[in-house]
């Protein structure tokens, strides 16, 4: 079976689309379903159902995707684990990291990193938190720096780089900014904005006022915390958000009884050989740096 029709195929999966996946993979479209067609003519059966523009996995591709994923993320280690036989910190590093974090926490990390290193080719790609650790469990990345999930779940390894707590901002002329502290049982009587359901962030929010029996009153939600920043800054409502992102068009207030705090942080596969390049950018991501916890913590497998 060829690798290359194997990735191309795992392309138009993911992408549910031949000429996305033709971008991804540096080819043109036509070469893309050459290999498909070599794919499904070797294998007898038909992977794709091509309905207008929309491209659907047939059963027998659903059959072959994840063992195509464990073929190619193999064939990855095994390259991995013998170019890092050189010592040479060089070739691909695929890192998949948040918005939040590559503005606000990455910056300087990659400064250092790309003069370090020079001869990695640094392939970095900004998704979900959510997305990018699904990315590192199929073998698509081979590390994400994100917000972290509240547990780490098979095959994924975590270790929290940074802590990032939330605090209570409003518009300053919302009735909210005129108490000195806030009850968490007077934030209902307001809307809120918040991330969407699903993501970690929200979890994390929903966790902590659930003791208390609160349910919020959700006005809007969105995935772009610098969007849930806009909206506040201009009095649609109150929301929780990471002191990095604190300015004077926002209201401080002081939230009595919970302290939301978020881990952000390495998401790694524990069945991957790290590459020399991976290991070298953990070296610079190493807890304690760049606003990290002083007592550095273990990797949080499963």
């Amino acid at each position: 079976m060829d690798i290359a029709s194997l990735q191309a195929f795992v392309a138009v999966a993911d992408s549910g689309s031949f000429s996305v996946a033709a971008e991804r993979l540096f080819l043109t479209q036509p070469a893309v379903s050459k290999r498909i067609s070599a794919l499904e003519a070797e294998l007898g059966v038909r992977l794709f159902d091509r309905l207008g523009r929309r491209v659907l996995v047939t059963e027998a591709g659903g059959t072959l995707l994840p063992r195509a994923r464990r073929i190619l993320a193999e064939l990855d280690d095994s390259r991995r684990a013998l170019a890092d036989l050189s010592g040479q910190v060089a070739g691909r590093l695929s890192v998949a990291t948040s918005h939040h974090v590559g503005l606000h926490r990455l910056p300087p990390v990659l400064r250092a990193y790309t003069a370090s290193y020079p001869q990695v080719q640094l392939d970095l790609r900004f998704m979900a938190s959510e997305a990018a650790c699904l990315a590192v469990a199929g073998g698509d990345v081979e590390l994400a720096i994100v917000t972290l999930p509240l547990a780490a779940e098979a095959p994924l390894a975590l270790q929290t780089i940074w802590t990032d707590r939330l605090v209570l901002v409003a518009h300053p002329g919302h009735p909210l900014a005129r108490l000195k502290r806030v009850s968490p049982f007077r934030l209902v009587e307001h809307a809120a904005i918040l991330p969407e359901h699903g993501t970690f962030t929200r979890e994390l929010i929903e966790r902590c006022f659930e003791p208390l029996g609160i349910r919020l009153r959700v006005a809007f939600t969105t995935n772009f915390l610098e969007t849930i920043k806009m909206m506040v800054s201009i009095g649609l409502g109150w929301s929780l958000l990471p002191r990095t992102m604190l300015d004077a068009q926002l209201a401080v207030l002081e939230l009595e009884g919970i302290a939301p705090t978020r881990a952000l942080g390495l998401v790694a596969h524990a069945g991957h050989t790290p590459s020399n390049a991976a290991r070298a950018l953990l070296g610079l991501l190493a807890p304690g740096e760049g606003g990290g916890p002083a007592e550095p913590e273990p990797w949080r497998g499963y």
